[in-house]
């Protein structure tokens, strides 16, 4: 049985017989063409997609269509790359756990 959502009504239908490899934090993993890389991810048991700027608490898939940036990894070197809507390819190198160049800062903290 799988867990994947293979056939969406907005996304198109994924081949989940053309299954490539990826590695994620120097692991090879394994995934569907084209599925989302967060979608692969969570496939393979990972949850933890990076770690909060300021306060190291884990942060991972939150809202999915790409408005949060919680799930933000490094994909072949770019920085800040969103898992959820990036595609996944055959032979992509994501890690993760990096510091990004931009601090998140709490509003109200600043300000009062």
């Amino acid at each position: 049985m799988t867990r994947r959502i293979i056939n969406h009504p907005v996304l198109d239908k994924i081949d989940e017989t053309n299954v490539i490899s990826f590695t994620f934090n120097n692991t090879e993993l394994r995934g569907l063409k084209n599925e989302s890389l967060a979608a692969a991810l969570l496939a393979n048991g990972i949850r933890t997609l990076r770690v909060h700027e300021e306060s190291g608490t884990p942060r991972g898939i939150y809202c999915n269509i790409g408005h949060c940036f919680e799930c933000r990894v490094t994909v072949d070197g770019q920085q800040g790359v969103r898992a959820c809507l990036t595609p996944l390819k055959e032979g992509i190198n994501v890690s993760s756990g990096e510091t990004f160049l931009t601090s998140v800062r709490d509003w109200r903290s600043e300000n009062e």
